[in-house]
């Protein structure tokens, strides 16, 4: 018996191929429709920071004039002495600041018994405290001593002679100048007599 196949083409699975068409359909379609949604959210927020860098630019001019209105009606000497009244009652805070107590303490800790202070005036600077003290003994050694205590309190720094001759009662004295840097220990010491009413 003579068998042949008289079909014009093979044969194909149409459903599955369908299946897959709409598969790959389904998913192209999905992202076109993120990716306009996606377009769409950043042309919204493209859309408020132009409007937000347009009111903040306007802001600005508006300030930047503002400022120099305000600086054409300000007078030079005017704010000159209002600065100068700043920096003096700036001064005169940190002048309150400074403990007399824990200064001399400091002191009696470190005079040499035949060392005498005769003046002491403390200067308050944006760098700090100078201190300049008289001194008087008898004898020109004593003031070495003297400065090296100081220093190694650790409360003064840089601690240099400045002037040194003979009283009339032939004693020396020496102005020394100094840099005082209360330590921790003393600020708390000096803010707990605060607490309690005390004044050095």
């Amino acid at each position: 018996m003579l068998r042949t196949n008289l079909s014009t083409r093979p044969f194909y699975n149409e459903r599955a191929v369908h299946f897959v068409i709409a598969v790959i359909a389904g998913l192209v379609l999905a992202l076109t429709l993120l990716n306009a949604q996606k377009l769409v959210q950043l042309s919204r927020h493209n859309t408020e920071l132009s409007t937000r860098i347009g009111s903040e630019r306007s802001e600005a001019e508006r300030l930047t004039r503002e400022a120099t209105r305000i600086r054409h009606g300000i007078d030079p000497k005017e704010l000159a002495l209002v600065a100068a009244e700043a920096r003096e009652a700036n001064t005169l805070i940190d002048q309150r600041t400074f403990s007399w107590t824990d200064f001399f303490n400091q002191i009696e800790k470190t005079l040499p018994p035949d060392v005498m202070l005769t003046a002491v005036r403390p200067t308050v600077t944006e760098t700090g405290t100078r201190v300049s003290m008289v001194a008087l003994a008898r004898n020109a050694e004593d003031f070495d001593e003297f400065m090296e205590k100081l220093e190694a309190t650790g409360a003064f720094d840089h601690v240099l002679p400045r002037q040194q001759d003979q009283t009339d009662d032939g004693l020396h004295r020496l102005i020394i100048e100094t840099s005082y840097v209360p330590t921790h220990e003393d600020s708390t010491g000096a803010e707990a007599t605060k607490g309690q009413g005390g004044r050095p």
